[in-house]
């Protein structure tokens, strides 16, 4: 496969197809597609589909085209991948309702599932909607749809490629609101984590300075900045930051009830806090949030019962008891089933241990 651009730029040419007209169908520019074809990138599952939607009304080249993309979709079963795609463009299914409602469960089953089942089902959901991004609003489902791939998967590093992409498919969106909350996610995704600190505070800038308007996206890129300033030993700029996101969280909270990762309600902006006053080892404003993210968090999400045990850990260890935190963050660790474990809580408790 080491002549798979060159392959690309030939079934391209051949169809007098330009590379605008395939970069307007991905998520990708000209002059990336370019190196593609030059072999100076990698010809990506999602870049050689994006191919075959291009050439899609020359048969030949299709079906050419349709035979590399099995070669390089791999782990994903790509017969019945790609069948499934050109099957849901042929039968006119692909409604963006249909979309809306399929990204909106995906946010619900993040707060549940396990990272490498959703991972598995989203990454096949996500090679299929790639073919349907026609309209602004599909690239809007598409957006959130790539902030909880990336939020599966299993470093930072990786995560940051896919929030990357989000970014730039909720621009295409020109959805205001989609573009702010897509970069708050990001932000406070990392920021949370302590992972890639000055990469989650370019997200939160970004959505701060896109509209100053109060909404999720905002609460959590402030979020974000004050778990960034905490990161940076700044503890009056953090208590600020979580003053100002406090502020506006009071005017657009999500519904108690409500379970998904797209919504913030009491219970997970409490999570939020009490992680930033376990790093700032001030154990009174960390305890109340504890309590209230206990007392308000639904039942049947106990990977979100894990994160307030580390906190307390991160607490104890902060305070002086580091034997004492680490052991009981790691018990806590230990007791949660392997399956529902993430990413977030390793990085938790790496923390812990490093305290």
């Amino acid at each position: 496969m080491d002549d798979l651009g060159a392959q690309l730029r030939q079934a391209r040419t051949e169809a007098g197809v330009t590379l605008a007209s395939v970069a307007a169908r991905s998520c990708y520019s000209a002059s990336h597609l370019s190196n593609v074809e030059a072999g100076r990138r990698a010809a990506t599952p999602d870049i050689v589909l994006a191919y075959a939607r291009a050439l899609g009304e020359v048969d030949v080249n299709r079906r050419e085209v349709l035979g590399l993309a099995a070669g390089v979709v791999g782990p994903v079963v790509a017969g019945e991948l790609i069948r499934a795609g050109f099957s849901a463009a042929l039968d006119g299914r692909g409604a963006e309702e249909d979309w809306r409602e399929r990204v909106d469960q995906y946010g619900r089953d993040y707060m549940a599932v396990g990272a490498a089942v959703l991972q598995a089902r989203l990454a096949s959901d996500l090679v299929i909607l790639q073919q349907h991004l026609d309209t602004p609003r599909m690239w809007s489902h598409a957006a959130r749809a790539l902030v909880t791939y990336g939020k599966t998967t299993s470093n930072p590093a990786e995560a940051i490629r896919w929030y990357d992409l989000a970014a730039t498919a909720a621009d295409r969106s020109d959805d205001l609101g989609v573009r702010v909350w897509v970069r708050g996610r990001a932000a406070i995704a990392l920021a949370y984590e302590g992972a890639a600190l000055p990469t989650a505070r370019r997200y939160a800038d970004q959505a701060v300075g896109l509209s100053d308007r109060p909404s999720l996206g905002r609460v959590q890129a402030l979020m974000a900045r004050a778990h960034v300033a905490a990161g940076r030993g700044d503890q009056a700029g953090a208590i600020a930051l979580d003053t100002d996101a406090r502020r506006v969280f009071d005017r657009v909270a999500s519904p108690d009830g409500e379970v998904s990762d797209t919504a913030v309600p009491p219970w997970r902006m409490a999570t939020f806090r009490s992680m930033l006053y376990a790093r700032l080892g001030l154990p009174n404003l960390g305890r109340e949030a504890q309590e209230e993210a206990d007392r308000t968090r639904p039942a049947g999400l106990p990977r979100f019962a894990t994160h307030i045990e580390l906190h307390r850990g991160l607490t104890m260890a902060k305070a002086g008891d580091r034997a004492g935190g680490v052991a009981y963050a790691r018990r806590a660790w230990e007791a949660l089933p392997a399956e529902r474990r993430s990413q977030s809580l390793a990085l938790m408790l790496r923390e812990v241990e490093r305290a």
